[in-house]
């Protein structure tokens, strides 16, 4: 009787929960959960992918290699910068190129998680949505065979993970960032990302690819400078993390802020009020896209209350 009760509470065993931080820090269990929704994120490594946010976004984990692999007839989606003119007039039907794919890359990661990132109204703050962010780019590194290096920056000073492609590296970033999200809860420092910025400046190579996971709420010239020097030399990207309190004014009624010991009670009913609000938060993003097209890096926007798997068009 005692064996068969053993047997029965191991088969019928509840199973326990996976641990979360309940959307104030991120845990190294929410970490490597993002690895389930790498499938969501390889339909969109077609080349181009075109996002209801941030426009043309083309793929940073689709190489486009120098080594000719094969020559075959064109199919519907294929670039029609590959098709190959001469055997196209000699067989009358159109081919295409096919390069060999670029691999083992170096892929970098931004991690902002300074005292502006420790905010946020629904779901969750934006620095764990960055977290997440930073570990989804993680796995699907590791997928394509590329190296994957971080740096996590918490506005005071910044750890530096060099780039590899094992999966005992990435938990050993893992580990840092989801220690890192709980701490920057207890204290946490404004800072600006010119400094992170100028060390990948100074260290990455040339074909390397960096996302700078940030609200850009700190956007001043050393910055903007040290983020033009980086896209001249890698393919930059920029993720811009916010939270829907930073798109549009709450509920009409009053409401308190408080920052250290100084108040200010505000009234979101009028409609200017309203409408300069939501200007405010539009021209901040709308002055990082602006730099970005004029550098030549990518540009995303992510909110943090919507799946971020479904928004992240990489």
């Amino acid at each position: 009787m005692g064996k068969l009760k053993k047997i029965t509470e191991k088969l019928f065993k509840p199973k326990t929960e996976k641990k979360s931080g309940e959307g104030l820090y991120a845990t190294l269990e929410e970490l490597v959960e993002q690895r389930r929704y790498i499938s969501y994120l390889k339909q969109y490594r077609t080349g181009v992918s075109v996002t209801k946010r941030a426009g043309d976004v083309k793929s940073a984990f689709k190489g486009r290699g120098m080594e000719l692999e094969e020559i075959r007839s064109y199919t519907y989606g294929d670039d029609v910068r590959d098709i190959d003119w001469r055997v196209t007039a000699r067989k009358q039907t159109p081919f295409t190129r096919l390069y060999a794919e670029e691999k083992d890359r170096e892929i970098y990661v931004l991690l902002d998680l300074s005292a502006h990132m420790v905010f946020g109204t629904k779901k969750e703050l934006k620095s764990v949505s960055a977290a997440k962010i930073a570990s989804l780019l993680a796995w699907l590194s590791l997928e394509n065979r590329d190296r994957f290096g971080c740096l996590v920056y918490n506005g005071e000073i910044t750890l530096a993970f060099k780039p590899q492609n094992s999966r005992q590296s990435l938990m050993a970033v893992f580990k840092k960032i989801a220690a890192e999200t709980k701490n920057v809860l207890r204290k946490s420092f404004f800072g600006s990302l010119a400094k992170p910025l100028q060390f990948l400046q100074k260290t990455v190579k040339s074909q390397a690819v960096v996302f700078v996971v940030s609200d850009f709420n700190e956007f001043a010239e050393d910055t903007q400078q040290a983020l033009a020097a980086l896209a001249k030399k890698a393919s930059v990207y920029a993720v811009n993390v916010f939270d829907v309190l930073e798109e549009k004014a709450p509920k009409a009624g009053e409401y308190m802020a408080a920052e250290g010991t100084e108040r200010l009670v505000f009234d979101t009913q009028p409609k200017a009020f309203r409408r300069e609000y939501r200007a405010y938060f539009e021209n901040k993003r709308n002055e990082v896209r602006t730099f970005c097209r004029r550098f030549a890096a990518r540009y995303m926007e992510v909110r943090t209350d919507i799946e971020l798997h479904r928004q992240l068009k990489i």
